[in-house]
């Protein structure tokens, strides 16, 4: 059974319990298995070398998720070429796929963790109640090693950008 963490995010206000471990600074990044484009799988060793910016969003077609997601895209380009922007979400990735194409979101890689939650389970972002991710940055450095992590506390507001972007920068730097 899976740890739970009680009313560690909240939803508009409301208590959320998030199921896996708290992620923390220092540690190994779990590995993980999503789904990606043209349903071929995806897991962390497939990034291996680069430094990754990994965000989890609860749904694309959210209007939130969808601000974040369209910033990482235009940071992207502003980052060095060993950074790798990963968005995880429950959506299908028929539907990452289509949202990306209208909004022009092109550098970052979407994944999607609707058929295992491996993600959700493996970095403490699976919202139980809703079956969907909790809005979390996670950085991991080129030795997929953690070194930034934001569980942001309200799912319903943006996380720090410019922290995460600097901790990138300095993972690409080392």
């Amino acid at each position: 059974m899976a740890e739970e963490r009680k009313g560690a995010v909240t939803m508009r206000g409301n208590p959320m319990t998030l199921v896996g471990p708290e992620i923390k600074v220092g540690q190994k990044a779990p590995n993980f298995n999503v789904v990606g484009k043209g349903m071929q799988p995806a897991t962390l060793d497939q990034f291996k070398g680069k430094v990754k910016i990994i965000t989890t969003i609860p749904s694309l077609d959210t209007p939130v998720c969808d601000a974040e997601t369209r910033r990482f895209n235009v940071e992207a380009s502003k980052l060095p070429g060993d950074v790798q922007i990963l968005t995880i979400s429950m959506d299908l990735p028929f539907a990452q796929a289509r949202w990306c194409g209208a909004a022009g979101v092109d550098k970052i890689t979407t994944l999607s963790d609707w058929r295992t939650a491996s993600f959700g389970t493996g970095y403490g972002t699976l919202i139980k109640e809703l079956h969907l991710l909790a809005r979390c940055v996670f950085v991991v450095d080129k030795n997929d090693t953690v070194t930034y992590v934001e569980y942001v506390k309200e799912v319903a507001e943006q996380p720090n950008f410019e922290a995460a972007l600097e901790a990138a920068r300095k993972a690409a730097a080392a």
